[in-house]
């Protein structure tokens, strides 16, 4: 039996771009490697990565997307930011937004409709094609043109539900992925949200189904290291999460002046009260640093947190990484771990202060939690498991070999 090949568009490979979900889709990658598949990887933005798990096709467009992005940050500059910034809930489809798209789709989209199809006369065998968090509106016309052409099943693998939908609009750092954009195109929409399904097929995705983010416990993993924090929360900003950052770290700090909180990332506008920032960790350095920490917070963004059953990879990672985990309010954790044996789970300051107290009064217990949390990972959460997930929902099936 051949090895199942997959063709990934993936909205980007390089790390320094700081996209919250290429770390996820690397450790994905290295997980349907070792369920034997044979994964080859394109980038949208920036250029190809190689890696011992997949091989790699250049970007047809990387002149052309840099270009973007310069001009972008130049006009983000010009207004006093880094980024342009879209209102948290139904962000418009601005005049500027539809111009892009047009441009888009008059030189960008083309350009990768051909490259595609090279790709797979090359390969001649690609059981499937998945666009990994590329914006959907980018590639109208592709999925279908691939299907009639090489009957080949397209599909597209969502990991910013519910924040990518419309009336979120996503991150100030990317686009609004379904303006514009026709999810019947795809054979399947892949989310990351089991709560957001009704809502994508609401937009007209024909098939959605739920993967749920995890680990890779070889990366993540419990390192022995001295514990230099006490309260650490590493993310890409505060947006949709301000009152909750607030709540969890700002008042809490301001109660505790005993108790060292750092934050980790940037771009924090809200309250964080005496929380030190530590600026940006770089990747290699992020499982060192959860084991450095007594409590590693999970704050999850108010669209993930609200909508049940959303997914982020945070809890995952912390949780591969054996560490004690306070969490903010999140519908349907339960589903992934057990509030008060493998997590905690707190509502506002007052709960929030009592938990670190609770926590840092006894080492004992927050490192039982953690033993707790990364078994229920290895038993259910890391990248082989979601691999095995999304090969059999697309149709390809594992190889029995790689069961064992």
């Amino acid at each position: 039996m051949k090895p199942p090949k997959i063709l990934a568009v993936a909205s980007a490979v390089d790390l320094d771009f700081r996209y919250g979900c290429t770390p996820a889709w690397w450790q994905l990658w290295k997980g349907l490697y070792e369920a034997g598949c044979d994964v080859i990887v394109t980038p949208y933005r920036g250029r190809a990565v190689e890696s011992p798990w997949w091989r790699t096709a250049p970007n047809p467009c990387y002149t052309e997307g840099e270009t973007f992005a310069r001009a972008r940050d130049a006009v983000a500059r010009l207004k006093g930011d880094r980024y342009l910034r879209r209102a948290e809930e139904s962000p418009e489809d601005s005049a500027a937004d539809r111009a892009v798209r047009e441009v888009i789709w008059r030189w960008v989209t083309p350009r990768w409709q051909k490259h595609l199809e090279r790709l797979l006369e090359r390969e001649r065998d690609v059981d499937a094609v998945i666009v990994f968090t590329v914006p959907m509106s980018h590639l109208r016309g592709i999925p279908t043109a691939l299907r009639e052409k090489f009957g080949v099943p397209v599909v597209f693998y969502d990991g910013d539900v519910p924040m990518s939908l419309p009336e979120f609009g996503g991150m100030d750092t990317g686009f609004n992925y379904y303006h514009g954009a026709d999810p019947s195109e795809y054979d399947l929409l892949v989310s990351n949200s089991e709560g957001g399904l009704p809502r994508l097929r609401e937009l007209g995705a024909r098939r959605a189904e739920a993967v749920f983010w995890g680990a890779d416990p070889e990366f993540f993993r419990p390192l022995p290291v001295e514990k230099e924090l006490d309260v650490f929360f590493y993310g890409y900003g505060d947006k949709f999460r301000r009152e909750l950052v607030k709540e969890l770290v700002g008042e809490p700090s301001r109660r505790l002046p005993d108790v060292d909180f750092a934050l980790g990332g940037g771009d924090f506008r809200g309250d964080t009260g005496s929380a030190r920032e530590l600026g940006t960790i770089p990747f290699n350095a992020f499982s060192p640093a959860i084991s450095r920490a007594r409590i590693n917070l999970n704050i999850t963004r108010r669209s993930h947190g609200t909508v049940p059953w959303s997914s982020t990879c945070r809890p995952f990672e912390l949780a591969s990484a054996g560490a004690c985990i306070v969490s903010g309010p999140h519908e349907g954790i339960e589903r992934w771990f057990e509030p008060g044996r493998e997590l905690v789970v707190v509502g506002d300051a007052n709960e929030a202060v009592a938990a670190y107290r609770d926590l840092l009064a006894d080492p004992g217990r927050a490192a039982d939690m953690g033993v707790a949390a990364r078994a229920r990972v290895l038993d259910e959460h890391t990248y082989l498991h979601r691999a095995r997930q999304l090969l059999d929902l697309v149709g390809i099936g594992t190889p029995a070999a790689a069961r064992v």
